[in-house]
């Protein structure tokens, strides 16, 4: 979030060959089989996106899906975006869609501040530019960690080492989906620590991340939440205790071995 910060992402955007380094990034993943709604949420994300103007890249993790991957290569994104308008959603049908999420108890009050200017400018009709959105699908990623610094937001399942890999580069998370019992509780901890929100429906994904990403503000506070549960030199840590106690060990046995040997 800093100067350096910044411009360490555009390095980075640059050397995952990414064409408009100044342009927003998110990232959206399901697992590395590329499994759920994937779909679904880029359909509403590139929906969102372009209706609320905000220019963006959607880079989507497809895995070992190569029919996902192939299909967001191809897909009409015209057809997808004159579809929606079709069904002529009402600007109060857009206000009740917003206020659904106004009804989650967990969200940290910048969140939901942000979300009610986000419904206030609903509200008063604001024009809005058609956004520039593009959609990237991406096969088996092996550089996660550098998409991750890309990315200025992360959709994803709630699965634990996604979560401390997103807490270490400091990236807020639209979680999407868990597993009952063995990942419920990664969705409290980033609940609880403010740096992202859960949602399972895709049109909800796509309209609080849209909020997020006019709200540089939110972002930047997001971002700072990471640090209480961002532990990004806890590998290295584990190894040197490791080490530590292993040499403690080995000393202690050596003392031990040479009193029993002494007449």
């Amino acid at each position: 979030t800093t100067s350096a910060g910044k411009a360490y992402q555009k390095t980075i955007r640059t050397e995952l060959g990414i064409k408009n380094v100044d342009k927003q990034m998110i990232l959206v993943m399901g697992g590395g089989e590329g499994v759920g709604n994937l779909s679904d949420i880029v359909n509403n994300l590139y929906k969102e996106l372009t209706k609320q103007g905000v220019d963006a890249t959607i880079y989507v993790v497809c895995g070992r899906n190569e029919q996902l991957k192939n299909d967001l290569d191809s897909r009409d994104w015209d057809k997808v975006l004159n579809g929606d308008l079709e069904e002529g959603l009402s600007s109060a049908s857009k206000r009740q869609r917003l206020k659904k999420l106004f009804k989650r108890t967990h969200r940290s009050k910048e969140m939901e501040e942000s979300l009610q200017r986000a419904a206030d400018r609903e509200e008063a009709g604001e024009p809005h530019p058609r956004g520039q959105v593009d959609v990237v699908g991406l096969g088996f990623v092996t550089k996660m960690a550098e998409y991750m610094v890309a990315a200025d937001v992360l959709v994803s399942k709630a699965g634990p080492g996604t979560i401390a890999e997103a807490a270490a580069v400091g990236l807020p998370v639209m979680l999407t989906s868990f597993l009952p019992g063995q990942e419920a509780g990664n969705v409290d901890v980033v609940l609880d620590a403010g740096f992202g929100d859960y949602n399972d429906q895709p049109e909800g994904i796509a309209a609080e991340v849209a909020c997020w990403l006019q709200d540089e503000k939110l972002l930047v506070t997001m971002s700072h939440a990471t640090q209480e549960v961002s532990h990004p030199h806890a590998a290295q840590d584990i190894v040197l205790d490791i080490g530590s106690i292993t040499h403690a060990w080995m000393q202690l046995n050596r003392v031990t071995s040479a009193k029993s040997l002494s007449p």
